[in-house]
């Protein structure tokens, strides 16, 4: 479904450097600008929507939050923004990009649009992550709430008046909002720890390890899957042994993309009575929160393992 990688159009770039001129030449700067019917909220941008539902909720009634991908059929890794994405942009007081290499035009979008000013967040910087490294950082419940005490600091940092209402509203979404997630991942890990898994992406990294498994797939196979490059004869070789063999209990897909050879490697899983589940690059429906999105997600996880395994 995704198309990764694709380069960066010279005519798009200059069209939102050219909403850039346009919306700077006076000096943009924070106190100038309009809040589009949002009075005395933080404006606050997020790149991808999993991040923006983190901030939204971190933040509470005080910001109002736009995510720039939305669609669950738009690649975050080859988004083409609007030039409505750069006056968005040039609106915001806080922007939280991804990093990493992953959302490569969001830099670009900041860069075309200083703002005096503006604080923003690379998750990727925050982590220690650099392009080449695995970037899907939403799948490492350490990183998920690294990211929101972040943002709780800054929206103090750019509104000490209400600071205890940010750290109320951390707090509530890290323990309550999260707590059903993180329930469902000690219930995994401590029934189905040491289990072989198979996967047909590196976005399932981080989250294996967190629930005590074990990806056998080769990470080279699952970050050219990720990446859209040429998988190598032996790691395709190996992927299907692993499936043949039955060395895997299930298989987990990223449910957004899906091109011939995936949908050649799922079939082949079911043909083989090993269960598959599903997870998803963004928010799926696009109008759940960070949590309802994962704890479906997790759902279908353990369920593949109890019809492996019969526990």
């Amino acid at each position: 479904m995704f198309s990764r990688f694709s380069l960066w159009p010279r005519m798009m770039f200059g069209l939102l450097l050219l909403v850039s001129v346009l919306l700077t030449a006076c000096g943009t700067n924070l106190s100038s600008l309009s809040n589009n019917g949002n009075s005395g909220l933080i404006q606050v941008v997020a790149a991808e929507n999993f991040w923006g539902s983190i901030a939204a909720q971190v933040g509470g009634s005080h910001v109002h939050v736009t995510s720039i991908i939305v669609d669950p059929n738009a690649d975050p890794h080859s988004y083409e923004p609007t030039a409505a994405d750069a006056r968005t942009v040039v609106q915001a007081q806080y922007v939280i990009v991804n990093g990493a290499g992953y959302d490569p035009w969001a830099d670009k979008l900041l860069q075309a649009n200083p703002v005096s000013g503006r604080k923003e967040l690379n998750v990727g910087d925050l982590n220690g992550k650099h392009e080449g490294d695995n970037p899907h950082m939403w799948y490492n419940p350490d990183y998920v709430t690294a990211v929101a005490n972040k943002i709780r600091d800054d929206l103090k940092a750019l509104d000490p008046t209400d600071a205890s209402s940010f750290d109320q509203s951390a707090q509530a979404f890290l323990t309550t909002g999260l707590k059903q997630y993180h329930d469902l991942i000690a219930t995994i890990k401590a029934r189905y720890s040491g289990t072989p898994v198979g996967a047909t992406e590196s976005i399932f990294s981080y989250f294996a390890p967190a629930l005590g498994l074990n990806l056998i797939t080769p990470y080279s196979y699952l970050k050219a899957v990720s990446e859209g490059t040429d998988i190598s004869a032996a790691d395709q070789a190996t992927v299907e042994q692993q499936v043949r063999q039955k060395q895997i209990k299930i298989l987990v897909y990223n449910a957004q993309n899906t091109p011939n050879n995936i949908q050649g490697l799922i079939a082949l899983a079911k043909a083989n009575n090993i269960p598959v589940a599903t997870i998803t690059e963004t928010l799926s429906p696009a109008n759940v929160s960070f949590q309802e999105w994962q704890v479906v997600q997790l759902q279908g996880i353990q369920s593949a393992l109890a019809q492996a395994i019969g526990k």
